[in-house]
């Protein structure tokens, strides 16, 4: 080996490695979800979510994709699902009654503070918790509506309360 071809492999070797270190990253959890998003106030009582008992880890799924698979795809297989080519967090909420009128805004309080907290490779789904809610069809539809969550924050008054509900998210109790 000359000088030169030594030093143009061992910068090659430099640039991979670099390359390795800035695609590793902290595999986001179901706990780090559950700190998100628990101290969120509730629109109606001085109480946060997990208070109230609206959010509780166990109703947390994190998939978090760690990049290719070993046969060079991007995607996952989680639950005898389809295979996924985005990491998701799934959050189900239980209302605090069957026919909590504030139930949509509560789940749009989630959608928003996930969507500002975690990184943007996260697909976000918030549902209410099956059989809890006596429209929580209606409810769920409004929540998986990305143009329906565009136009209500679109709202300023709307907007304005979303923000004071996840103002807290992240207090260290």
């Amino acid at each position: 080996y000359s000088p030169s071809t030594q030093n143009k492999e061992q910068s090659f070797e430099e640039q991979e490695q670099s390359r390795k270190r800035n695609q590793e990253r902290d595999a986001i959890t179901a706990d780090e979800v559950f700190g998100i998003i628990r101290n969120i106030q509730d629109p109606e009582h001085p109480l946060t979510l997990e208070q109230l008992n609206v959010v509780r880890l166990e109703l947390i799924d994190v998939v978090d994709l760690d990049g290719e698979t070993p046969d060079g795809s991007c995607s996952s297989q989680t639950n005898g699902h389809s295979p996924k080519k985005f990491s998701t967090v799934h959050v189900q909420f239980t209302p605090t009654i069957p026919n909590c009128s504030m139930a949509t805004l509560i789940g749009l309080s989630l959608r928003v503070k996930l969507l500002r907290s975690l990184p943007s490779r996260f697909k976000v789904l918030v549902k209410i918790e099956s059989g809890t809610h006596s429209s929580e069809h209606a409810v769920n539809k409004q929540l998986a509506d990305k143009e329906r969550v565009r136009a209500a924050l679109e709202n300023e008054h709307l907007l304005g309360v979303v923000n004071r509900c996840i103002a807290g998210g992240m207090q260290i109790q």
